[in-house]
């Protein structure tokens, strides 16, 4: 079993193509992975830039990425950039993990619009939605963002963030530390003492300290 961690880059189809978002908001820009083996130590790492079919990349997305337009002019689209992206996977025994469910979502979506025959199925049984696992297994009730898990692993963030290969490899770190569930509770016992709720012989007056003065 090898384990490869995704990240996308995504560029928003611009509000006047109204009958492509019907079915597509988003295109893919660019796609990073990391590949693990069956031990969670990287073996491998896949990068690529990918053209835009439909909208020119926004300037807010070249703010937040720093892909331009110029970057992409010659890169392929989405189903040449895919297709050898499923070639460097090269096998069924495979996981794949991404920060949140959102990649997965557009893959879906872009597929499903631009290359029908591929099983999209395939896809999500065998996706992990690894910011679920993290937020469970801390106990956190809302999601932590890629950048904010890392640092809560006293971790600094390696490369550039809302870069394809930097996300997935940083995604990576955690789930190779998540791999030793003791070593993962010792990263995070700050975090998690941080969540733990108060002890129950906290007083409402030491909560609410303005009721002492309070006459009733």
């Amino acid at each position: 079993m090898i384990h490869v961690v995704i990240d996308l880059e995504m560029n928003p189809i611009k509000r006047s193509e109204k009958e492509i978002r019907k079915r597509l908001n988003d295109e893919v820009i660019e796609i990073g992975a990391v590949k693990l083996d069956d031990k969670y130590q990287k073996i491998d790492e896949f990068q690529c830039y990918v053209k835009p079919q439909f909208t020119e990349i926004s300037k807010h997305i070249t703010k937040l990425t720093s892909i331009t337009n110029e970057m992409v002019a010659d890169k392929e689209n989405f189903v040449e950039a895919f297709n050898k992206f499923m070639k460097w996977i090269d096998t069924d025994e495979v996981m794949l993990y991404s920060w949140s469910t959102s990649d997965l979502n557009q893959f879906k979506s872009e597929c499903n619009f631009k290359l029908p025959d591929f099983n999209t199925n395939w896809l999500e049984s065998h996706w992990i939605d690894l910011q679920k696992e993290f937020d469970d297994r801390i106990g956190l009730h809302n999601s932590l963002a890629l950048k904010h898990a890392v640092g809560a692993m006293n971790r600094n963030f390696q490369g550039t963030a809302h870069t394809a290969l930097a996300d997935a490899d940083n995604t990576a770190a955690i789930l190779t530390l998540m791999q030793d569930n003791e070593a993962f509770m010792k990263t995070m016992k700050p975090v998690i003492d941080l969540l733990k709720p108060k002890e129950l012989s906290e007083s409402i007056g030491d909560l609410y300290p303005e009721l002492l003065n309070y006459k009733f």
